[in-house]
């Protein structure tokens, strides 16, 4: 089947990535349901039906859920024909589910994004993402890969890196190295922020993040003093997510929010 490059098509061949994707849900137990994003051809969905799982597929190019349905008989009624950043994702299921696939790489920070917006229906998350979007979920403060989407990820999702995958891996080979990660949903900063003006406070600390925040943050007319020593002169990428909510807290107080 041609791909399409509207769609950031790059259908993977490799069973035993494939196999590996759908392994790491084993160890997710909080919910039956599953929805696989972007299943293409169904080379994943092969292994996904393997086990025990309540799965729906979203798949936006017309061709695709015929050719699946014929494969995958057991695939009937299952497949949602939409855009998933169109989709109201409370529609999905009734309660939470998780989320895996091989994500278009033109939109998988939209579908990180989506995650995050439904992060109390989403428990789990694992697929494909390009190797330098999934390092930056995946990444550590004070390392260059930590940014505004480590910060809102992590702030409720425990991350972990777990394997490369090759161009050659796919069909067609996309120009970039792959990498597979997964996420799972935690409580610890539950209620300890909102989130909107979180996500701005932390983008406003990454607009420029070579420059201290005393500089960055500016706007927010920040008592300093009332912060750990040395704090003002840290820059974005030396904070970690509790960091940011004690600086949030401090800011709310000062009901400048």
């Amino acid at each position: 089947m041609k791909k399409k490059k509207s769609l950031g098509q790059h259908f993977l061949r490799d069973d035993d990535v494939c196999f590996q994707i759908a392994n790491l849900l084993v160890f997710d137990e909080s919910s039956p349901n599953l929805v696989e994003i972007g299943p293409g051809e169904g080379v994943l969905t092969k292994h996904l039906l393997e086990h025990n799982w309540n799965l729906k597929l979203i798949e936006k190019d017309d061709r695709l859920p015929k050719l699946l349905i014929k494969k995958y008989p057991q695939l009937e009624d299952k497949i949602i024909h939409q855009d998933v950043l169109k989709l109201d994702w409370t529609t999905i299921f009734e309660g939470e589910f998780a989320v895996i696939g091989n994500y278009p790489y033109n939109i998988s920070s939209q579908i990180l994004f989506k995650i995050i917006e439904h992060r109390d229906r989403v428990t789990y998350m694992a697929g494909m993402f390009q190797k330098e979007v999934a390092q930056r979920i995946c990444a550590s403060a004070s390392t260059k890969q930590y940014g505004v989407l480590t910060v809102l990820t992590q702030l409720y999702f425990d991350t972990e890196y777990c394997l490369d995958v090759p161009a050659h891996a796919f069909d067609p080979p996309p120009k970039v190295v792959s990498g597979v990660m997964k996420m799972k949903r935690h409580h610890r900063f539950e209620n300890e922020v909102e989130y909107e003006a979180f996500r701005r406070l932390v983008k406003t600390a990454f607009l420029h993040r070579r420059k201290k925040l005393s500089n960055t943050l500016s706007v927010y007319n920040i008592n300093w003093s009332e912060l750990p020593e040395g704090f003002a002169d840290k820059r974005a990428d030396h904070l970690s997510v509790e960091d940011y909510i004690m600086l949030y807290k401090l800011i709310e107080n000062m009901s400048v929010f």
